[in-house]
Parts: structure tokens; sequence; C-alpha cells
């Protein structure tokens, strides 16, 4: 990859744990002469003040050069959304409980950022799932979950693959997952792990009331379709695990996978299944 001159900055919600690896950000950036911008946002979460090289209170009109992501999944997944199909890379610093998508964990966060804007990184395009909802398409990163009202009574939820009826389910909700949303929700439910690579997208149900509703993986060509056969109460849908919008009684929803939509930075001799050893076989010790 070409060095970096301009990088975004995304941090999650508790800025004082990412206080320090801000500072080394800082630090590296004016070494390598990169420009850092800060949205609202971020410069009230950290009371950013001006300095050479930062660029605050920043509204977007042209996409960095990268982005850099100091959290856990949720906030890279924010990252890969902000730029889904604008091809900017996302290098993370994980500061989440398993950080499955982060390039590097915290202790190596100032030789990351060399890296980073040095360029010397590879890129993973991941691919999406896209629903429509009330206020036009959505792309999901990680998953698409459709769960039942709380406190409501259990989804009564029909599902069909390019336009071919599989099956009708009471549960509490499904997970529709993309190959890097697998090892989340879709996970936690029993459902197919997918390597990065795969294409298509894994379906597991939440608490499902059967003997017989498994998971499956459906090919990147065909389109779910999602049914809430309830005729009183509606069910929530939810954007990589952020509440997006209710499915009415005897509503439907389309999901379909689309492919290089987020760009995310590893370091080299990164891979998939290293990742799963490492992060997944870390919590089991």
């Amino acid at each position: 990859m070409s060095p970096a001159r301009v990088a975004a900055v995304f941090t999650h919600r508790r800025p004082a744990e990412t206080a320090g690896a801000l500072g080394e950000l800082i630090a590296a950036a004016r070494a390598a002469s990169v420009e850092l911008r800060f949205d609202e946002h971020e410069c009230a979460k950290h009371d950013l003040a001006p300095a050479p090289g930062l660029v605050l209170d920043w509204q977007e009109h042209e996409p960095p050069d990268l982005a850099i992501a100091l959290g856990g999944d949720g906030t890279i997944l924010a990252a890969l959304r902000r730029y889904a199909g604008r091809g900017v890379p996302v290098f993370a610093v994980n500061f989440g409980e398993i950080g499955f998508l982060a390039a590097v964990e915290p202790d190596g966060a100032a030789q990351g950022f060399q890296r980073a804007f040095a360029g010397d990184f590879e890129t993973f395009d991941l691919p999406a799932i896209e629903v429509a909802g009330q206020d036009g398409p959505q792309a999901a990163m990680n998953d698409v979950s459709v769960h039942r009202a709380r406190g409501g009574r259990v989804a009564d939820l029909g599902y069909a693959v390019a336009g071919e009826e599989v099956g009708r389910v009471r549960c509490d909700g499904l997970v529709i997952a993309t190959p890097a949303g697998s090892t989340g929700y879709n996970l936690a439910n029993g459902g197919p792990l997918l390597a990065w690579g795969v294409e298509g997208f894994a379906v597991s149900f939440i608490a499902p009331h059967s003997l017989t509703a498994r998971a499956l993986v459906v090919a990147p060509g065909d389109v779910l379709r999602v049914d809430n056969n309830s005729a009183e109460e509606a069910v929530e849908v939810f954007i990589d695990g952020r509440p997006a919008f209710d499915l009415a009684p005897a509503g439907s929803l389309e999901a379909r996978f689309v492919v290089d939509q987020g760009r995310l930075a590893q370091l080299p001799g990164s891979s998939f299944y290293r990742r799963l050893r490492e992060k997944f076989g870390r919590l089991a010790t």
C-alpha cells in the first residue's frame, strides 16, 4: 500500500482507555507527516485542542487514505460501515473483549501506527449483508439480527431463499451473518463458521422452539427473505448489533450478499485461522 497522508480516527466510548494509544497515534502521525482528522464527536470525547497536524470538528467531503480505529469490534465495524464500498483501509488496535477484526493489540500500537502510515500492511476486502430498511438500504459488515419485541411473544418467522420457501420457525429470532460476522452472534447460536474468502452468508436461529430448525449457508447470488408471520407484533431488526428498524406484523425483509464493501488492514502473515486460534483459544485458557 502507498504511504498515508490523511487518516480519520475512530475510538470507542471509554476515552480514558484509549488516551495512551491516542498520544502514540498523534506522535506517530507527526513523525510521518500524516494529518489526523477527528469529527465533532471524537473531539468532544477526548477534549482535543488545536495542534499542528490535527483537523478538528472535521466534516467529511473526501475520504481519507486510511482509517484508524481504537476500540473493539463495534468501533471497527463503525469505521468499516462509514467507508463501505469506498476502498478506505481500516487499521484497528484492539481495546475490546475479543477484537477479532483488529490488526494489533495495545502493546503493539506504536509500531503498528508506524507500519500503517508507511503502508506496510495487507488488506482484505470484506463482504456485507444489505437489507432495505425504512431509510433505504443498509449494510451490515458483521450481521443482521431479527429479535422478538422486548417483552413480546416468541417470534414466528418464515424464511425463503431464491424465492423458495424453506421453513417457518417459532424462535427468539435469527441471525444473518457475513463470513467476518460468523464468529460473533452466529457462533453463539451454534451456527457455522465461515472463513474469510468464503462467498455466501450464514443463517442461524436464536433459541428455536423446534427440533428441526437448522442453520444454513446461503449461496452469494441467492436472496434471503425473512417473513414476520405474526398478525399482531412487530419484530426488531438490528444492524451490527445496533437497532435499525421494526419489521411490522406480516412484513418481510430481503437480505443480499454484497462483495467488497469493507477493506480491513492486517499485518503481513495474519490469517483467519491464526486469528481464530489466538482470539478464541485465549478465551479458553
